[in-house]
């Protein structure tokens, strides 16, 4: 027997078939050797890191002077009865990475907390009967008050 031809005797015969089974589809036996994620949660991985965050701004002195000026003012409103309404923007830091991202909130002041230093509004989360805004993170308070008084 010549050494090419060593599967002569068999290479023209039926392929066998199972009785009782159909014949697996194209498509079927091609998925068989598709991709898998080898590395789970590679994806969400680098999509995290490809995530841009902002540094918190240090506000200058004058700001900071100014900030505490309308927030005194508000303070005097509400003891006054009035229920002041202001947007605000404050930063929230990252909860996975360094930095975060500004966030404006626009409601109705309920309370300043000068011990805490939080701000507590009328609207917002049920669960803390408001919502909670840490003073040193805010960065501008605007209000149509504000126009009129300062």
């Amino acid at each position: 027997m010549n050494e090419y031809f060593l599967y002569n005797d068999i290479i023209d015969l039926p392929h066998h078939q199972a009785e009782g089974r159909r014949r697996m589809s194209l498509y079927d036996r091609a998925a068989q050797f598709s991709p898998f994620a080898a590395l789970s949660g590679y994806d969400e991985m680098i999509e995290e890191t490809g995530r841009i965050t902002e540094d918190m701004i240090e506000l200058p002195e004058h700001s900071q002077d100014e900030l505490n000026n309308k927030f005194m003012l508000l303070n005097a409103m509400i003891e006054a009865g009035y229920r002041p309404e202001i947007k605000v923007t404050y930063f929230v830091p990252d909860k996975t990475k360094a930095g975060g991202s500004y966030v404006s909130f626009k409601g109705d002041v309920k309370k300043i907390d000068s011990t805490l230093r939080t701000l507590l509004f009328y609207d917002g989360d049920k669960d803390l009967n408001g919502k909670l805004i840490d003073i040193g993170m805010i960065a501008s308070a605007e209000s149509d008050f504000f126009d009129k008084k300062m």
